[in-house]
């Protein structure tokens, strides 16, 4: 898409639905939503199975998973802060790479996030049921969806005060382990003939005791874990000082990584040697048992029920303002641009919760169904790579394309020369690394039918007058936020 706009600017309408969002998030709102999308339900749960996959090894799957992920943040916050006129990734894609890349990145992202959402229902659910057994499944999932929507619809500050708490609540229970843990290995606790040390990283077959297929195994499933990293980019437009607190959150991604997966999965190791792990059970369950906290599973067990909750939030929100952007685009029905008085995109919100409740049926579904969604959980992961991918390659065509606003800017992507398609390369290891198990093989082959769904979507909406039209009004305000960014470069 040319950066020149011919013809006139369109007037902006004046009515009540297009005002803007408001830039309601505050520095804390956008820290606590970036360490809580970095840290997902798979830490607590899901890290028995890659340790007894990979062992010690997967420490190193972690901090490399990260290490690329925090360029794929740094290249995502340079545009965002190129264009301020950019609500999320979706609209740099469609500035720079064309119209279909916004509709693809954004239906796309609206899709991870509703097929997340399902999962983190189901789950949700299955831990509430952990206290009271008797207790219908569609009960609590149903209230959750009901409390999150209650949640959202107000105003922004108070989705970014319950990520708040949220992500607190997780951080507290890692540093708790990494304590506990700490003064095990100290005063040398001994289980089962095994005692606490941090030799146990190397002393029971090595580092790599699964071999390289092992340790390639573990990038299949952690990577997975990631997914939620990038919200902070669905939150650019309702962000306070968003050229001084994006930069904070992106920056404090490597911190994050290493305290919270390395440093968690280190004490879990050292404690317990790898080989004691199983695929089955929550590492965190078995770490606080050890140690005698009364009440351990039900201690986790709130920790990976707000976790679970924390996502489906997530989830409620960043598919609102996806669809609320599609929409101002034309790339989605009008009615979902339309906001609240208090300038909420309620009904992009209302749509977004009507899909979470097939979570409900879900819940009752038997195992060849179960099986199934376990199959789309692993395309929507696909998909997530997808957008990242998608974030890179318009990071290096704006570099291309406009040279000025990349030299002019404050927050430049290290190795932004070289560094996205290092990453572009890792994902291609990536997909590699999914064709060697059968169920991640057959998620590859099924994930293509989903952008063909959108391709003939995408055909038919160019037949719309009317989409052309919102296109060009969506363009003409980009262009001239450009231009004004070009003429105070040049003042």
């Amino acid at each position: 898409m040319s950066e020149k706009t011919s013809g006139p600017t369109p007037t902006a309408p004046s009515s009540a639905d297009d005002q803007p969002l408001e830039r309601a998030l505050s520095n804390r709102h956008i820290q606590l939503m970036a360490i809580g999308g970095a840290i997902g339900t798979g830490l607590f749960m899901g890290s028995g199975k890659t340790i007894s996959v990979a062992g010690p090894s997967v420490i190193f799957v972690y901090m490399i998973i990260g290490f690329m992920l925090f360029f794929v943040m740094r290249a995502m916050g340079e545009l965002l802060l190129s264009n301020l006129a950019y609500k999320n990734f979706s609209d740099f894609a469609g500035d720079l790479l064309g119209p279909w890349a916004s509709f693809f990145t954004g239906w796309t992202y609206w899709f991870c996030w509703i097929v997340t959402g399902i999962a983190d229902v189901v789950a949700i659910a299955h831990y509430v049921a952990f206290w009271w057994p008797n207790l219908p499944l569609w009960i609590p999932a149903v209230a959750c969806i009901l409390i999150l929507l209650g949640l959202n619809l107000p105003t922004v500050r108070a989705f970014g005060e319950t990520e708040f708490w949220f992500a607190l609540i997780k951080i507290v229970a890692i540093l708790a382990l990494i304590v506990t843990g700490l003064v095990m290995i100290i005063v040398g606790f001994e289980t089962d003939g095994a005692r606490a040390s941090f030799s146990n990283l190397w002393d029971n077959g090595g580092m790599f005791p699964t071999g390289f297929m092992g340790f390639v195994a573990g990038f299949q499933i952690a990577v997975f874990a990631f997914v939620g990293i990038e919200l902070v980019g669905t939150a650019a437009a309702e962000t306070k000082d968003p050229e001084k607190n994006l930069p904070r959150a992106v920056n404090s991604i490597p911190v994050r990584v290493l305290l919270f997966y390395v440093g968690a999965l280190i004490i879990l190791m050292a404690v317990r040697p790898w080989s004691d792990y199983s695929a089955d059970e929550s590492p965190f369950v078995g770490m606080f048992a050890l140690a005698g906290l009364v009440g351990a599973a039900g201690v986790v067990n709130f920790v990976v029920l707000t976790s679970a909750t924390s996502s489906a939030n997530s989830g409620i929100y960043s598919t609102s303002r996806m669809v609320y952007g599609l929409a101002r685009e034309g790339d989605a029905p009008n009615g979902f641009g339309r906001l609240s008085s208090r300038r909420v995109p309620k009904n992009a919100l209302v749509f977004s919760c009507m899909f979470l409740l097939a979570g409900v049926a879900l819940l009752y579904a038997e195992g060849s169904v179960a099986e199934a969604f376990t199959l789309v959980t692993t395309i929507s992961a696909l998909c997530f790579m997808f957008v990242w991918s998608i974030i890179l390659i318009s990071y290096i065509v704006f570099r291309r394309r406009r040279p000025q606003l990349h030299a002019a800017s404050s927050f430049k992507m290290p190795g932004g020369a070289f560094m996205p398609y290092v990453v572009l390369a890792f994902f291609g290891f990536i997909i590699w690394a999914l064709t060697t198990q059968p169920d991640t093989l057959m998620a590859l082959a099924f994930t293509p039918g989903w952008f063909l769904v959108l391709a003939i979507g995408y055909l038919v909406l160019r037949r719309n007058t009317q989409h052309g039209i919102l296109r060009a009004e969506h363009a003409a305000k980009v262009a001239a936020e450009h231009a004004e960014r070009r003429a105070h470069l040049r003042g």
